[in-house]
């Protein structure tokens, strides 16, 4: 894997790295926009050109109205000036719009292809980033990206144009012949506040959306395993993808009204200069002022200094986005440790066995979670795994629908190494109830359609009927359209439960994997749920992690655990009997109770 830089990295721009970047930068993110692009590059000569032609224009005021005294030159030159300074303007503007519409597209074409690239990874990569890093790459260096690509091009394009034509009037005419004109400072303060106040509000709504993308990539990136369990990527790939569009359509809104602010100051800056050169000129040809005063108040406007210090700047914009660029690039370029086999198989849909033979598998590659397991849940039956904790239950979980592989042995899934199979095909026939249940911040009905996206309503409903939740969803203010919250806060633990036993059941797995989680229930809650996963149960070949005992007597076969291993298996009484393990957790669990008869 490429490692990534840091955010302190410094890349120097006279490096093959930082070309080679910026080459990439073009080619994958810019270049898909060339004819606006190009568009931007005339706007931008118009500016740079229109910049040149208003030192220019100086020439034919002296000799035309100074010097001849023609008066009826000097209207027509004043319309020349205001001509020019009106393309100026509106070039201004439509090169803004038009490098805003470059740079809002590459947000969020590379935010959208970030995020197609990272939903594909493995669980691992999610376990060993946080969420907020991995979010960081979306917003910081995605928008660093932008900036570095527009100070390239606008540094390159406007700047280095207007520099080169201004220079070259400056050495043509005599450079002393520029001006300076404040007299539209005071006119422009009030379309620039009202300017200033719509800015305000697009910010405050690019702000609200912006939050909506960070918790909606956060929890995404928190419930990976559900998503991957129910073969949600190309949903959340499509629901993500809507959401940084509308963030690019509020950015490319709140440029226009920052680009609408330069042209007015140029509009006005042009009225006040007209206003110079007719006023003035009419003094100079009356003989109420001299030549010279009339160049020296104007001899600052068509000084270059401006596109200068702009360029000046660009080097630190530049090396904050290639930085940041040679952080996304790492993350999309990085080949996913868990990939499909080259020609994989369709996993059968059916309630076959799954079997783990001579297992080994470590999480930090020293430590062996699983040493060696070899064990059968038997198709169509109740296998439950007991032993204390950490000793490889959840484990089992995590290489059953192919989150993790094995270092050693194999796990098969109806007689398929799981290797073999398909992602889509092998997790479609796995249905996950995890301890922890994994809610997203969207209604009931959204939350249990996750289990299959192309269920009805009707659907829903007799899901949530047979996971005993239907009660509990239509006391609720909204029924099933009732947002649950962030990670599901709003419900109760019960509550949550039964939502995720209602997703498996309309799921309709053969397999189930059930990691119980009714030990921190109150009996009510508890009695409804375990109704609820017998009803699931049905039919099906289930896993069951079992904390409480009372729960597996009926299991078909029992597997204790302990430090990555299978130590005992057989059925509760066989257990007992043989006064292992299990029979001391057992006895530990019921030291005070009666051992259940039947």
């Amino acid at each position: 894997m490429t490692e990534s830089p840091t955010p302190e990295t410094r890349i120097a721009l006279t490096d093959d790295r930082s070309f080679a970047l910026m080459r990439r930068l073009f080619r994958e993110a810019a270049m898909p926009y060339l004819g606006y692009m190009a568009a931007a590059v005339v706007c931008m000569a118009l500016v740079a050109g229109t910049t040149a032609a208003s030192a220019w224009l100086l020439d034919p005021v002296v000799n035309k109205v100074f010097v001849e005294r023609d008066r009826a030159m000097l209207w027509m030159i004043g319309g020349a000036v205001m001509g020019v300074f009106a393309v100026k303007s509106l070039a201004s503007y439509l090169q803004d719009v038009l490098l805003s519409h470059v740079g809002q597209n590459i947000i969020a074409d590379t935010q959208a292809r970030l995020f197609a690239r990272v939903i594909d990874q493995e669980v691992a990569l999610f376990q060993d980033r946080a969420s907020g890093s991995l979010v960081s790459h979306f917003t910081y260096d995605i928008n660093a990206m932008r900036i570095a690509v527009s100070s390239a091009f606008i540094g390159i394009g406007r700047d280095f144009l207007s520099v080169v034509f201004l220079v070259g009037v400056t050495f043509y005419q005599d450079w002393l012949l520029a001006c300076v004109s404040l007299l539209a400072a005071p006119i422009s303060v009030l379309p620039i506040q009202r300017l200033s106040k719509r800015m305000r509000r697009v910010a405050r709504q690019t702000q609200e959306e912006m939050g909506g993308l960070n918790t909606s990539l956060s929890q995404t990136f928190q419930g990976i395993r559900v998503i991957k369990a129910f073969g949600l990527e190309a949903f959340e790939r499509a629901r993500i993808k809507g959401l940084v569009a509308s963030l690019r359509d509020l950015a490319i809104r709140a440029t226009r009204i920052e680009a609408a602010a330069q042209p007015i100051i140029d509009v006005f800056g042009g009225a006040a200069i007209t206003a110079v050169i007719v006023y003035g000129g009419a003094r100079v040809i009356d003989g109420a002022t001299t030549p010279g005063a009339f160049f020296s108040f104007i001899a600052a406007v068509l000084m270059a200094y401006q596109p200068l210090r702009s360029l000046s700047k660009m080097n630190v914009s530049i090396q904050t986005g290639l930085a940041a660029a040679a952080r996304v690039f790492a993350l999309i370029d990085r080949t996913p440790a868990l990939v499909e086999a080259p020609e994989p198989l369709a996993m059968p849909r059916a309630s076959g066995a799954v079997e783990f033979e001579a297992v080994r598998f470590s999480y930090n590659g020293i430590d062996f979670a699983l040493n060696g397991v070899s064990f059968t849940a038997p198709a169509g039956g109740i296998t439950a795994l007991v032993g204390p904790s950490g000793a490889g239950k959840s484990t089992v979980f995590g290489l059953i629908p192919r989150f993790y592989d094995p270092e050693e042995g194999r796990v098969l899934v109806n007689g398929m190494d799981v290797k073999l199979a398909s992602f889509s095909t092998l997790r479609d026939a796995i249905a996950i109830v995890s301890q922890e249940v994994v809610l997203f911040d969207d209604t009931v009905a959204a939350n249990i359609r996750c289990g299959r996206l192309d269920a009805t309503d009707e659907d829903i409903r007799e899901a949530a009927r047979a996971a005993a939740a239907l009660d509990f969803i239509e006391a609720m203010p909204q029924g099933f359209e009732t947002r649950v919250g962030e990670h599901g806060l709003r419900l109760s633990g019960g509550q949550r439960q039964r939502i995720a036993i209602a997703r498996a059941i309309l799921k309709d797995a053969p397999i189930l994997l059930l990691d119980e989680a009714t030990s921190a229930l109150d009996t009510e809650s508890e009695r409804l749920i375990q109704g609820a996963l017998a009803e699931l149960m049905k039919g099906r070949t289930t896993i069951v992690i079992a904390h409480r005992l009372s729960t597996i007597r009926d299991a078909d076969v029992i597997h204790v655990f302990d430090k990555g291993r299978v130590i005992e298996t057989g059925t509760h009484h066989a257990l007992l009997d043989k006064s292992g393990l299990y029979a001391r957790l057992h006895a530990l669990q019921f030291a005070d109770a009666p051992e259940p008869q039947g």
